[in-house]
């Protein structure tokens, strides 16, 4: 092989090597255990390896491209999150027999993820248990720290003008987070923080089996649905979570860095005031 085949295969590897990792970066993988095979490929052990021993009934691990994915199984459908990567779930099988304070319960004093070094407390979601209409944003700020209530800051207030400006009052509609522990100097959870604490917001949306939510920035967006897009493309479109109205619009805190999109954000908060207007509750109860 020429010198320039042999360059040109290694630059072809290199670009779908480098594909492929931001593809795993996409999915939230961190690290990939290589492929191990059974069959010995020498009768000499190699005395300077630093490889794990291979355990006696080890099945080899695959790792496929995704092109190679697609082509093997035209079914599947890769997810951003693999506990969300499940058969679509209507809003009637939601119902569960817990209640929000059975889940706080199983919360409790919180130490499953490094956050909880650096809190003050659990910030768990708050208002009406019943309510119709519930937000969702990413994680406590300070404000939220201190007071344990979720969106009490400047963000939180320019929400509540929000839920006021179509027709709601704060007590009428939930109010939660993604996690529910402060990240240290208000930085975005990571996907391992999330996704330790997302299942707790999941079971909160089954009990209260809320008829609207609204996704407030893109931690709350990809956390909740099946999306890669963020905010910007997505915003103003229902979205569906499960048999439940999912409406993604920008975070308060981002309206106050940039309040020109207050418009778009009232735009996509009147299709909410107008769907729940015109549409009767799906609620068992109601």
């Amino acid at each position: 092989m020429s010198a320039d085949a042999t360059s040109n295969e290694l630059l072809e590897l290199l670009r779908e090597t480098r594909e492929y990792s931001r593809y795993l970066g996409e999915l939230g993988a961190e690290t990939v255990e290589p492929a191990i095979t059974t069959e010995a490929t020498s009768p000499v052990p190699d005395t300077h390896a630093t490889t794990r021993p291979l355990q006696p009934n080890a099945k080899p691990v695959e790792i496929v491209r995704p092109a190679a994915v697609a082509a093997s199984d035209p079914t599947r459908q890769d997810s951003l999150f693999e506990d969300l990567a499940q058969p679509k779930t209507s809003l009637s099988q939601l119902q569960t027999k817990e209640s929000l304070e059975d889940i706080w319960r199983d919360l409790g004093d919180c130490t499953r993820c490094g956050l909880c070094e650096g809190r003050t407390q659990v910030v768990n979601t708050h208002g009406n248990h019943k309510a119709r209409l519930m937000f969702v944003g990413e994680a406590p700020g300070a404000d939220e720290d201190a007071q344990g209530k979720p969106f009490v800051g400047r963000a939180g207030q320019l929400l509540t003008k929000i839920i006021e400006a179509i027709g709601f009052k704060r007590e009428d509609v939930l109010i939660g987070n993604v996690n529910r522990c402060r990240p240290p100097g208000n930085r975005q959870p990571t996907l391992e923080e999330a996704a330790i604490c997302r299942p707790f917001l999941f079971r909160e949306i089954a009990a209260v089996q809320p008829d609207v939510i609204v996704v407030m920035g893109n931690t709350a967006l990809r956390n909740l649905l099946e999306v890669r897009e963020g905010i910007t493309r997505v915003r103003g479109q229902f979205q569906d979570f499960r048999g439940i109205k999912v409406m993604p619009t920008f975070h308060p805190a981002y309206l106050l860095r940039d309040p020109s999109k207050k418009r778009e954000t009232w735009e996509d908060l009147k299709k909410v005031r107008d769907y729940l207007d015109t549409t009767p509750s799906a609620r068992l109860d109601s």
